[in-house]
């Protein structure tokens, strides 16, 4: 398999944690991998995968590129401890626009007003988790190959083998130190897995899913993941695979 090209140019560069510079091609190329391989899927699920993937997408970019144009903050609360001061950052942009996009996604899910929030819920936190955990090469694409598995049986084999298939065709490169997905990279795939999770048949599945979504976000507030996994061998070992 031949390697991403790694587009060079200020724009698409970034540090990671080592002080490398990387691309973020790796973030474009899985997030239009998620994307498109969610054609296959039938309606409605095909159209909320491309909703929710889309928007990942572009609430990713706006972050990704535009931390020099607008105030910048970390985590949740302090998105919002700006906003409450008048000030927008990029993450409160993302917030709305993963959250506009779940919404609608969700809609097309169900018609039942608590299942539409839950569903709406489930994918926006799972967008979100899945950007938290895109701190060291390769991390965010085990989880997303690890949720995609759990989301499986029952679930939608189309968006399965979508989500696969991005992490495959992408991995490589991230775990190599040339490429990160980055906000846009992980947005899409989280936001793609957000959907299959919650067009799971079982509502047991999606309430359980959504609630274990959110309740990472909420505790990644207080806890560094990194510092957990580097704290517990069988972490550690899994984190560690590939590099």
């Amino acid at each position: 398999m031949s390697r991403i090209p790694v587009p060079r140019g200020r724009f698409w560069e970034r540090t990671n944690h080592e002080g490398k510079t990387v691309s973020l091609v790796g973030g474009l190329m899985a997030a239009a991998g998620a994307v498109t391989g969610s054609l296959c899927a039938p309606a409605p699920v095909r159209n909320a995968a491309l909703i929710a993937g889309s928007a990942g997408a572009v609430a990713g970019f706006i972050d990704d590129h535009g931390e020099s144009r607008l105030p910048a903050a970390k985590g949740l609360a302090g998105h919002l401890k700006l906003l409450g001061e008048g000030r927008v950052s990029t993450g409160v942009v993302k917030i709305a626009v993963i959250g506009a996009g779940a919404g609608l996604a969700a809609s097309l899910l169900s018609r039942r007003p608590r299942d539409v929030a839950v569903r709406a819920v489930g994918i926006a936190a799972t967008a979100n988790l899945i950007n938290l955990l895109d701190l060291r090469p390769g991390r965010a694409h085990k989880a997303v190959a690890l949720g995609s598995a759990l989301v499986t049986p029952g679930g939608s084999p189309q968006l399965t083998a979508a989500l696969l298939g991005a992490v495959a065709g992408t991995v490589r490169d991230d775990l190599a130190r040339e490429t990160m997905l980055g906000d846009l990279g992980a947005n899409a795939l989280g936001a793609v897995l957000g959907t299959a999770l919650t067009a799971h048949p079982s509502r047991l599945v999606r309430t359980l899913g959504a609630g274990a979504a959110v309740g990472l976000v909420l505790v990644s507030e207080k806890v560094s993941f990194s510092r957990v996994i580097d704290t517990n061998p069988v972490l550690r070992a899994i984190d560690g695979w590939g590099r």
